[in-house]
């Protein structure tokens, strides 16, 4: 139970110090919230509902998991590595990717609401 009670107080502090440095972090958190009722209005079922807003939480992991590898490229060091670049970039192409998965859901949500068709 220790283990448990550590690792939420880890997380709680990984999320607190997201929301006061990572401006990307604090504009999902804020899409997030904005989601919770918007997608209850769009979902026309629950594992619809649960679909748009996990794919908001999934942007949100890897932009956690993004920020992790910058922040451990830059303990590294701060100068110019070619690999430092191809790790900061490859996580930044997997936000880029899950901005494109969430789109593609909220996208599909919306137009089957809309049309009355499922896609």
């Amino acid at each position: 139970m220790e283990r448990l009670v550590k690792a939420f107080q880890n997380s709680v502090r990984a999320f607190s110090r997201l929301m006061r440095t990572e401006a990307a972090f604090q504009q999902e958190v804020m899409l997030l919230i904005a989601a919770i009722p918007l997608g209850w209005f769009i979902a026309e079922s629950w594992s619809g509902y649960a679909l748009l807003i996990g794919s908001i939480l999934f942007l949100m992991t890897v932009e956690v998991l993004n920020t992790g590898i910058e922040a451990a490229c830059d303990a590294v060091s701060r100068e110019f590595n070619i690999d430092i670049q191809l790790a900061k970039d490859c996580g930044s192409l997997a936000v880029l990717i899950s901005i494109l998965i969430t789109l593609g859901i909220w996208g599909i949500a919306i137009v089957e609401r809309l049309t009355g068709l499922s896609i």
